[in-house]
């Protein structure tokens, strides 16, 4: 069957026949080659010299990335199995995987059906280089590390939770205390909150500190409790990535739901 075979072909699973290992490894490739592209495309010899070469080479990718995006739509059923076939086009489009697929096309079209401000459209190009999110359907490893963050989700927003009240604490408390002798500094809390994120986070980079003793009191003790607030997400990460490892990795994806089957 024609759908079938589309399928094995767009869907990394475990048949690894020749032919879709081929078509992994170059869209990974057209990936690569794109970012690389984008990246020389902000220097100015690369710029002057190979404009035209640039514009053909981005035409030829959004074909190519667009006929993905529509045989994957396509397939969309086999993938998103549901009680209709345009629920299984909206569970796709609408997936993490769907709406990168999208984002890495969007910027050349949206031109063409809509009248944009150029500026709008510089900021759009920008956007290629989000094409190397798709890079993550075709590699095992960072399947493992988006399975692990899954796991650990409820553990990484508590975390995130916590470290923001402390910065909206230390905001608070460095304005009331700063504000009376740098008030060009610590003009607000909003002004403040930059400081502490800039100290929570231990990088410190010197434009807003406090003069005052009980100020730098303070932001010692905001240095040192960021040491173990920025540490608490990576043991967290790391001992998921270690359990996921010893459970047997990602595991092997369904060939009917596409959904990663824990080994």
């Amino acid at each position: 069957m024609i759908k079938e075979k589309v399928y094995h072909l767009v869907e990394k699973g475990s048949h690894g026949s020749k032919i879709n290992l081929i078509f992994d490894y170059a869209i990974m490739l057209l990936i690569v080659t794109n970012v690389v592209a984008v990246i020389l495309e902000t220097v100015a010899p690369f710029t002057d010299t190979w404009s035209s070469f640039f514009r053909v080479f981005e035409i030829i990718s959004v074909i190519i990335f667009t006929f993905e995006y529509l045989m994957r739509i396509y397939v969309s059923d086999l993938t998103y199995p549901s009680s209709g076939k345009f629920k299984s086009i909206i569970r796709f489009v609408f997936s993490s995987y769907g709406l990168i697929d999208l984002v890495a096309i969007m910027p050349f079209y949206l031109p063409f059906i809509i009248i944009i401000d150029l500026r709008f459209i510089r900021i759009l190009r920008i956007l290629r280089f989000f094409r190397i999110l798709k890079i993550n359907r075709y590699n095992n490893s960072l399947s493992l590390i988006g399975a692990v963050i899954r796991e650990k989700k409820n553990e990484l927003l508590m975390t995130g939770f916590i470290t923001s009240l402390i910065l909206l604490f230390a905001s608070f408390l460095m304005y009331y205390v700063e504000c009376g002798v740098q008030p060009e500094k610590f003009p607000n809390v909003l002004a403040s909150f930059w400081w502490a994120i800039a100290t929570l986070t231990t990088v410190g980079y010197g434009d807003v500190y406090p003069i005052t003793a009980i100020g730098k009191v303070i932001s010692g003790l905001i240095a040192v409790l960021g040491i173990g607030l920025v540490a608490l997400p990576t043991g967290l990460i790391s001992a998921g990535f270690i359990d996921k490892l010893k459970k047997g990795g990602t595991g092997t994806r369904c060939p009917h739901c596409g959904k990663i089957i824990e080994s």
